[in-house]
């Protein structure tokens, strides 16, 4: 029989209950995924890299696993809920140990990305301010701005930063929508076809990495459990918002590369890309075409609110993180307590502002390049974590269920999938690792060091969770277990 806990928490160590609707979780996942910023900015390098006009194929591939691995994550979210995510489930399924690996990994992947996208916001708002306004200042300069006001967001209420996102991820849609149905309508350069899903393009160039680049653009989604202490009935909110974010992710990127397409030909997509000095600027170039420079004025401005919105929703992950893992003993008890006013993670959230604001100024200090270095490096490093951790989350729901029968749960939600997207997904980092060098676009010795981080924050996690087993094996067995 499994160890549960419930834990009654003074107010001051308690998330804020109820505060989040289905709704505003959607817009929490969504903004983390960057929609237009991956878009604009990660896409056209993996039709580049990958296998060109057939990236929309490889987008539904995607979506079906990561639909595949939703199926057990929302099914073990009904029996453990808990701010953990991850780290929760994988210490529930897997064990104390285990669980503690998953946690510092998960603690260091969302930590990372936050990071990595400060200098992709840094370096695309200075570029655009000074095209279009002349105005000249460091890149570091816009990412400490950016910073100043998430820790602000971050250590408020968490309804006030949904509201804030909201708004962002509704104008992203609707503006790369409008430019889907300008292609659509018009036919594009040769009409409306599903070349695109043709064995003979799907299977081009390097499909594998074209793989990869579409798994990276659905990092986000995963965070619905994250929000499970603070969702209005976490029982049927988070598998509801779950479902709809992957499924909104995935639609919206395969419709928008698929359009993209079919607007500059399926024989033209690499070509049309390898010839632009900044293959970023394609978006604006087909929203010139199709729509007008009204419409690419837009995309210009939430191109950077986008990579903001991101920022934002990757903050409100690293912070809760720290919370979870604090208030169970792994990290000082500190983390592990929420604001008296606010019911936030303001301490986790106070941590995660300092680690970025270092890690920025040490870059700035190198003069380090913000989107080619510092973005790619960790954001690349970030995707390997994170879908390490879904394929140790599906391994732990399919352990978690085996040793409770009494659920009653289907063979297909307890075995059948979780088995086959651990599978996949550990198939997955297998080609991420064997060709992480073309992800972060530096040497293989570089490369490999970055992904060096993994097995050390892994051991580090065991050390931790193995030293409290000494200290206080009651809290060692409780890990993840915190319920409402």
């Amino acid at each position: 029989m499994s160890v549960s806990m419930s834990v009654n928490s003074a107010s001051s160590n308690e998330l804020r209950r109820g505060a989040l609707g289905v709704g505003f979780i959607i817009f929490f996942v969504v903004s983390a995924a960057s929609p237009l910023s991956v878009i604009a900015g990660g896409f056209p390098i993996g039709i580049m890299l990958g296998n060109g006009a057939g990236t929309p194929a490889l987008l539904v591939l995607a979506l079906l696993v990561l639909l595949a691995f939703s199926v057990g994550y929302t099914t073990m979210s009904r029996h453990v809920t808990n701010a953990g995510g991850f780290y929760a489930f994988s210490s529930r399924g897997l064990g104390g140990l285990a669980g503690g690996a998953a946690g510092v990994l998960a603690m260091c992947a969302y930590n990372i990305l936050q990071v990595g996208l400060y200098g992709m916001f840094g370096g695309v708002v200075a570029g655009t301010l000074s095209s279009v306004f002349g105005v000249d200042l460091p890149w570091w300069v816009y990412s400490l701005l950016a910073m100043l006001s998430i820790a602000v967001l971050g250590y408020r209420n968490i309804d006030l930063s949904a509201r804030v996102l909201s708004v962002i991820v509704i104008a992203e849609y609707l503006a790369i929508l409008t430019l889907d149905v300008a292609i659509l309508r018009t036919g594009g350069d040769s009409g409306v076809n599903f070349a695109s899903f043709e064995p003979s393009h799907v299977f081009s160039g390097a499909p594998s990495i074209g793989l990869l680049f579409c798994f990276a653009a659905f990092i986000g989604f995963e965070a619905t459990t994250i929000y499970g202490e603070e969702a209005k009935d976490p029982q049927r909110t988070i598998p509801i918002a779950t479902y709809a974010s992957v499924l909104l992710i995935g639609c919206f990127y395969a419709l928008s590369i698929w359009s993209l397409v079919i607007g500059v030909g399926v024989e033209k997509i690499v070509p049309t890309l390898l010839a632009l000095p900044d293959p970023t600027t394609f978006i604006y170039g087909m929203s010139d075409h199709f729509v007008g420079p009204g419409l690419t004025s837009l995309i210009r401005v939430l191109f950077m609110v986008s990579i903001y919105a991101g920022l934002l929703a990757f903050h409100n992950s690293a912070a809760r993180y720290f919370y979870a893992i604090g208030r169970d003993g792994l990290l000082p008890r500190q983390l592990g307590t929420t604001h008296r006013l606010h019911q936030s993670p303001h301490m986790g959230s106070a941590l995660q502002s300092l680690i970025a604001a270092v890690v920025v100024l040490v870059f700035a200090a190198l003069e380090a390049d913000p989107i080619l270095q510092l973005f790619a490096w960790f954001s690349s490093l970030a995707t390997l974590c994170l879908v390490l951790l879904m394929a140790l989350t599906s391994a732990a729901v399919l352990v978690y269920f085996s040793r409770h029968p009494e659920l009653r749960l289907g063979i297909w939600r307890s075995r059948i999938l979780p088995g086959f997207s651990c599978i996949a997904l550990l198939g997955v980092l297998g080609i991420a690792v064997l060709h992480f060098d073309l992800l972060t676009g530096s040497s293989k010795l570089l490369s490999y060091g970055l992904c060096a981080v993994i097995p050390v924050a892994l051991l580090l996690g065991v050390v931790m969770a193995a030293r409290l087993r000494k200290l206080s094996p009651e809290r060692f067995h409780a890990l993840g277990s915190h319920k409402l």
